[in-house]
């Protein structure tokens, strides 16, 4: 199966045949201002002087509009975009094959790009350092290495991971942006905006409900707006109120947090099983069925940010502000936890 896929820099259609939600130049896209501010000067310069664009890092949580930036970033400079992703890309030849086929100042996007095969990796240095491809035919005594030049062109590595990034990649990149979740006031100027393209009647207050529970994720309040929208046209006249979303996203058992069944599935174990912990990471994982990988990499990170759980050497701790979200008293074991937890910070 082709992994890579070129994509027009016009109107998207997703698979539902919806007109993509995504918007299409940096004045649509709705927040990341200091990050999109510095991105139209650098676009700006690098057409100025007819070059490629410096490569770009773009990484952070997921959902928050790296893959939207890297086509709004294509679409400015006047380019195709050519899309891959770093599991994507087996074997040499697959890299090879991509970077011979981009025309001059073409970009490439990459996404988990720290998911990148090392020996794959190696041979993506001269690539963006030099813009050149280094073949090695035959074995032994008898191999040759051959230098293929490329055109100039801008890679674009998108990651949730940027720690998993090796230095001598994350070293190459000129533009290195952290995305970071969006204000309550942006996500409901995205709500209004996915809503009139998918040419939905939203209330004011609906929006706001809408996006105080979507996580500071556009890709969430954008998902969420799509199902409330079902519920509207099943149970209601088709118009998202305040009313319509609020039972919706309850039966959804996303709660005024956004948090949802897993979230509180998670935290009721350590809370509770645990009395708030410290628990290991398998042994909380086997409580629940959940895969340690979902936890770590999907769960836990939104409950850290919320100040409900911590990571520590000796497992993962419920703090204060999880027993509050679930009504729990603490018991004499966490409530010792917690004022230890107390008296370190305060030190």
């Amino acid at each position: 199966m082709d992994n890579n896929r070129f994509i027009a820099n016009r109107e998207l259609v997703t698979d539902d045949g919806d007109v993509s939600l995504r918007p299409t130049t940096f004045d649509e896209y709705i927040g990341q201002e200091k990050v999109k501010a510095n991105l139209k000067v650098y676009v700006a310069a690098s057409k100025a002087r007819g070059e490629a664009l410096d490569h770009v890092l773009l990484y952070g949580p997921p959902g928050l509009g790296k893959t939207t930036l890297s086509h709004i970033i294509a679409s400015e400079l006047g380019v195709e975009i050519k899309v891959t992703s770093g599991p994507g890309i087996e074997r040499a030849a697959n890299l090879a094959s991509l970077l011979t086929n981009l025309q001059e100042r073409d970009v490439l996007f990459l996404d988990e790009i720290h998911r990148l095969n090392h020996s794959i990796e190696e041979i993506l240095y001269p690539a963006m350092e030099d813009f050149a491809l280094d073949i090695s035919t035959g074995k032994g005594a008898g191999a040759t290495s051959l230098r293929l030049n490329l055109n100039k062109f801008t890679l674009i590595g998108a990651t949730t991971r940027a720690g998993m990034l090796t230095g001598p990649l994350r070293d190459r990149f000129g533009v290195i942006c952290r995305l970071e979740p969006y204000s309550a006031d942006d996500l409901i100027r995205i709500v209004k905006r996915s809503a009139k393209l998918l040419k939905i009647t939203i209330s004011d207050d609906a929006a706001r409900e809408l996006a105080s529970r979507s996580r500071g994720t556009p890709r969430i309040a954008n998902r969420i707006l799509k199902r409330v929208r079902d519920f509207a046209q099943v149970m209601s006249d088709g118009n998202i109120d305040l009313a319509i979303t609020v039972k919706a996203l309850n039966d959804m058992e996303i709660d005024p947090l956004g948090l949802d069944y897993n979230d509180i599935k998670l935290l009721s174990a350590l809370v509770e099983k645990f009395e708030g912990g410290p628990a290991g990471l398998d042994t909380l994982a086997a409580s629940i069925n959940e895969d340690p990988g979902t936890i770590e990499d999907v769960i836990e990170p939104y409950l850290i940010q919320l100040g409900f759980i911590a990571r520590t050497p000796r497992g993962r701790i419920a703090l204060k502000a999880a027993f509050d979200h679930l009504g729990v008293r603490p018991g004499n074991r966490a409530s010792e936890q917690l004022s230890f937890l107390t008296v370190g910070e305060n030190e």
